[in-house]
């Protein structure tokens, strides 16, 4: 993302609690610092992206916090896939310094980055989004204003639940065809270029055909989101009974040593010697 920024000429300060991982963010011109507060500082916008609510408290609050380093009127981002409770505490927070936050969680891993084609869910008033407007578009190819601060993260969560459940299902139907003894490609090809033939579908069962488990969205991070799917979801009465048993099979999976790999390596924990 910040490479993006960086090839549409905007000046990038960047922190990363890994400094290596900013290395070709350094090498493109941007400015790398020791605290989310010093990135913040004197900051136009500022957004974060990282794994849950734990590392998000990290990276706002505190001394070390971008908060604490934003300036009143700044643009505050919030990209990543988070509780809708942590994403409204962190709106007041933000308030009380003068500023206002926009959630805006993302579709569209890795590749989807390198290359700009990001699909940005928006919560916030209209007025903060045109704030931050053009920064988003140098990333992403699409933004979709769904309303008040939270609802991006909410339909972030539908939106991870959903691809959860597909890609569960997907591992079992292909762990249960090569354990019948079918002709592998061609059950997959009824069922890929039928009505289950999604587009997470499709990509998924590809990296399990090959073996290729290289992380392009971290299993463990799959089962964070669909834990926190269903913590919303009780919250609000509408409990998915199919996102608790997305949820228990990607536990297993972690437990069997796949939580770093690709999320399509859930298949492994299905397959049988």
């Amino acid at each position: 993302m910040s490479l993006r920024l960086r090839a549409a000429g905007f000046p990038v300060t960047v922190y990363n609690r890994t400094r290596a991982k900013a290395v070709a963010a350094i090498a493109a011109g941007a400015t790398f610092v020791e605290s989310p507060r010093a990135a913040a500082e004197g900051a136009d916008i500022v957004f974060s992206m990282v794994a849950d609510d734990t590392a998000s408290r990290l990276m706002w609050l505190g001394d070390r916090g971008a908060l604490a380093g934003a300036r009143p009127g700044a643009g505050l981002v919030e990209s990543s896939t988070l509780t809708v409770e942590w994403v409204r505490e962190l709106a007041a927070a933000a308030a009380a310094r003068g500023a206002e936050l926009v959630d805006a969680p993302v579709t569209g891993s890795k590749n989807a980055a390198a290359a700009g084609e990001l699909n940005f869910l928006v919560g916030g008033s209209a007025a903060a989004l045109a704030r931050i407007r053009p920064a988003l578009d140098a990333m992403g190819r699409s933004v979709t204003h769904l309303g008040p601060t939270g609802s991006g993260a909410l339909v972030k969560l539908i939106n991870n639940f959903v691809c959860g459940v597909q890609l569960a299902s997907i591992a079992e139907a292909l762990a249960w065809i090569e354990q019948s003894g079918l002709d592998r490609a061609k059950a997959l090809a009824v069922l890929l270029e039928g009505a289950p033939g999604s587009p997470i579908a499709k990509l998924t069962t590809a990296r399990m055909i090959a073996g290729d488990f290289t992380p392009n969205f971290p299993l463990k991070l799959m089962a964070k989101d669909l834990a926190y799917a269903v913590k919303e979801s009780m919250a609000r009465g509408q409990p998915l009974a199919t996102a608790s048993a997305a949820y228990d099979v990607f536990q297993r999976a972690i437990a069997a040593g796949h939580g770093d790999k690709d999320m399509s390596a859930v298949v492994e924990l299905l397959r049988r010697p």
